[in-house]
């Protein structure tokens, strides 16, 4: 296990064969070893942590996907060698779960044991949870050792920890692993670092947290981000772009560098631009639009799901409307927010917004703020910098262009008032009454709390027309 943090990683040869790819948005591999398009105010705690001079804590990285959080992660791995970190990727199941935490900390299972043969309970004769106990037990020892002899704490990178479900064995292996993350960071063994896209993971590990440091990472402000797209386009392209083009592309896609670095490797930045708007918006549609008076009652489970976030998406649009001011010159978008609470509220369902988080409509911050699109932006500051209340620029374009549509407001009202219908018909119960023939009745006897009687009703058969005339 002790090879697993000499230097160099796989994880590092994986990132320099793709260089140009995985970690452009960060590192663009000039002439010098880091020459960065744009440094990252984050990356210099990021390096503190890696290195291990940052101790007595563990770490939750929170940002939407393509903030920058891996590729920094990987740039503070690069300038150490990798020497003391072991980083892997998560995964929803226990069994690939244990078999990458196995292979990061070159830690074997005894998978072929041949005592099952003779039907001899053999090493392997557990569950992937208790394989992942005795990984971290034998981590241990190599972290005292390294204690002992460097004075600084082993580095455990686990990325991706959104991955992990949202169910009993994911929050069991969620808080085994928060348990040896707070052992760790008392003693100054290991430093463990979490990597996450969803809320859900803070909510839960703020639960037993004591030595919990929560980092967002954020999209770059107004300034950051056209000065990135300039230096990118003047060195790899080979252009002086004009300020009002950057300009454009800021009000379109904001400060998210996944969006950035695609746009900035176009050829037409602005056709670029409406291109990620176009499939913001068609993603939204796609998952949550809904049908009007018309819709079958089969699809009312869906239509509730799909009318909550019409409805969240209204009230977003409808708030920023009040709002002072939705643009500053310096940091840029400023989009309406509320609380989580306040949007369960407008809602009027608890147990959507999560899902909600997941696939990118909405987003939920570390301090329980709801914003359009899926990132983690703070509204205090951060670093000494005022980060703007923002996340995705075009997911909440969208969000403008959907409820600015002829006869939004009308087709919504319908979904909304027919969904009730629904419900309405769902909680109505008839009653039938049959074989009264022959002067048959019926006595209903109401009776109260106490079992009192309050009245007797009867039902009989009352004679029709022919029924007279036979008579």
């Amino acid at each position: 296990m002790e090879n697993a943090f000499k230097p160099g990683d796989p994880v590092l040869d994986l990132a320099a064969r793709g260089k140009n790819i995985a970690i452009t948005s960060i590192q663009a591999g000039g002439d010098e070893e880091h020459d960065h398009w744009i440094m990252r105010d984050e990356q210099i705690k990021l390096d503190r942590i890696v290195s291990g001079q940052e101790k007595g804590h563990y770490h939750l990285l929170i940002g939407e996907k393509g903030t920058g959080k891996s590729s920094m992660l990987i740039d503070a791995m690069s300038k150490i060698d990798g020497e003391g970190v072991a980083m892997f990727e998560a995964h929803a199941d226990l069994e690939i779960f244990r078999v990458r935490l196995g292979k990061a900390l070159d830690f074997e299972y005894h998978e072929d044991n041949i005592g099952s043969l003779f039907s001899i309970r053999g090493p392997r004769d557990a569950s992937a949870l208790l394989d992942i106990e005795r990984a971290l037990n034998k981590l241990e020892k190599v972290a005292l050792r390294r204690r002992d002899r460097l004075g600084r704490p082993l580095v455990i990178i686990i990325n991706s920890v959104h991955l992990l479900r949202d169910d009993a064995d994911g929050r069991d292996l969620l808080e085994l692993m928060q348990q040896r993350a707070e052992q760790w960071a008392a003693s100054n063994l290991a430093t463990m670092v979490f990597n996450s896209d969803d809320y859900w993971v803070y909510e839960r590990m703020k639960k037993y947290a004591t030595r919990l440091e929560v980092t967002p990472i954020t999209d770059l402000p107004k300034d950051k981000a056209i000065l990135a797209l300039r230096n990118y386009r003047r060195k790899y392209m080979k252009q002086e772009p004009p300020e009002s083009i950057l300009e454009q592309v800021y009000d379109r896609v904001g400060g998210r560098l996944t969006y950035l670095n695609r746009v900035a490797k176009a050829n037409d930045m602005l056709k670029v631009c409406d291109h990620i708007c176009t499939m913001e918006k068609t993603w939204f549609l796609n998952n949550c639009w809904i049908l009007g008076e018309e819709m079958d009652d089969d699809v009312m489970d869906q239509q509730k799901y799909a009318s909550a976030a019409m409805v969240m998406a209204k009230a977003l649009v409808d708030m920023e409307k009040t709002m002072k001011t939705t643009y500053d010159p310096k940091i840029g978008h400023i989009l309406p927010q509320m609380t989580l609470h306040e949007a369960r509220q407008v809602m009027t369902r608890a147990d959507f917004i999560q899902s909600y988080d997941s696939i990118n409509v909405f987003t939920i911050d570390y301090i329980a703020n709801v914003r359009a699109g899926k990132s983690l932006y703070p509204t205090i500051p951060l670093f000494g910098i005022l980060q703007p209340a923002v996340d995705s620029v075009p997911m909440m374009n969208a969000f403008r262009e959907v409820c600015a549509e002829p006869g939004f407001e009308a087709h919504l009202e319908a979904t909304l008032d027919r969904i009730s219908a629904i419900e309405s018909l769902g909680r109505t119960r008839e009653l039938t009454i049959k074989d009264l023939w022959n002067g048959g009745q019926y006595k209903v006897t109401a009776r109260n709390g106490k079992g009192g009687v309050e009245r007797d009703i009867t039902f009989e058969v009352k004679p029709g027309k022919e029924e007279e005339n036979d008579d």
